[in-house]
């Protein structure tokens, strides 16, 4: 073994503090009852993609434009559920170099393990729809599959902007500023896949979107729970991150909760167009994505739900102008500022 060079346990009785942030030191400090009873349900209804009832499910009773158009909105959905693990596993990591309580960091944990759920439903799906493992070297085969695959090209592509954005954003904001962003992705989130689940006519999906639901609401529950713990005793420079991340957070996630605004997602004149036909072709299969009107309800019912939570905090929301909201301008957000997560 080569020796350090800067050896100190011979200088000093006991070792400096660890500079941080760091990992270390650990401690188990228990202070909120209710995240510990959220890890408990977590654990309670943990479920396996693989045991979903696949075994009732038969691509080949429907079209290949069905299929294709029903693979679409998966795929649509891994740009955002796909990159959750690695978004939750960086919030996770900042739990640990924050030292928060012991049953944040578990949550935290069961929030990733959540998402890595949701990613290998959206791979499983596109799979057997697809008789394929991806949708970007998929060679399509009808008109709307090569609509569909051109969509997909630069859903990844913007979101490939995202995460480089995200991996600059982490280390600059606080848990705090995390909670709120993390939040509004859950809200719009959870609506959706009951939605979906009530209204889906494969039993497969129906049970999938049912457990995935379920988990969004929990992760709503975590978050809450730690807003309701922190933002009493907020530092006031976190309040307009927070107004500027739920600004951003809402043209991310509308690429997947509505329909992506051209000024900030960086997509074809034909983009639009292109995944309303696919939609309703997806529709026409009994595969329930929500009309334009009702997204746009969701979306407006899901910011006026989150801007009451913050109303209460005296943090100022912004204007969200598509679902008639009014507020604070922001308009200096940009793709390498966001932070939200679905």
């Amino acid at each position: 073994m080569i020796a350090s060079k800067d050896r100190i346990a011979g200088t000093m009785e006991f070792p400096p503090a660890t500079p941080q942030p760091n990992i270390y030191p650990l401690s188990w400090q228990q202070k909120t009852a209710k995240l510990e009873e959220v890890w408990d349900s977590a654990q309670r209804e943990y479920w396996d993609p693989k045991k979903l009832p696949w075994d009732t499910f038969r691509p080949s009773a429907y079209t290949w434009e069905q299929r294709e158009a029903m693979a679409y909105w998966w795929t649509l959905l891994s740009v955002f559920d796909a990159s959750a693990p690695p978004v939750f596993a960086s919030a996770f990591i900042k739990t640990y170099e924050a030292h928060e309580e012991d049953a944040v960091r578990r949550c935290f944990f069961s929030v990733t393990r959540d998402e890595q759920n949701h990613e290998q439903l959206c791979g499983l799906a596109i799979t057997k729809l697809l008789e394929h493992p991806d949708p970007l070297t998929y060679q399509p085969k009808t008109d709307i599959g090569r609509k569909a695959s051109k969509n997909a090209q630069w859903l990844y592509y913007n979101g490939g902007r995202y995460w480089n954005g995200y991996k600059a954003a982490v280390p600059k904001y606080s848990l705090a500023v995390l909670f709120s962003s993390f939040l509004m992705g859950e809200i719009a989130a959870a609506t959706i896949f009951h939605q979906m689940a009530a209204k889906c006519k494969e039993p497969v999906f129906q049970a999938g979107f049912r457990n995935v639901g379920r988990d969004e609401g929990r992760h709503m529950a975590i978050c809450m729970a730690l807003m309701e713990r922190d933002y009493p005793k907020m530092n006031l420079s976190d309040k307009p991150p927070i107004t500027k991340q739920i600004r951003a957070g809402f043209l991310f996630l509308s690429g997947v909760l509505y329909e992506p605004p051209e000024d900030f997602w960086d997509i074809p004149a034909d983009f639009i167009s292109n995944q309303r036909e696919i939609e309703a072709c997806a529709r026409g299969a009994g595969f329930h994505i929500p009309e334009y009107e009702t997204k746009r309800e969701n979306w407006r019912n899901a910011m006026l739900n989150l801007k009451g939570v913050l109303d209460k905090y005296g943090i100022p929301f912004p204007a969200i102008p598509e679902v008639g909201i009014s507020g604070q301008e922001v308009t200096d957000v940009d793709m390498k500022d966001i932070i939200p997560v679905f």
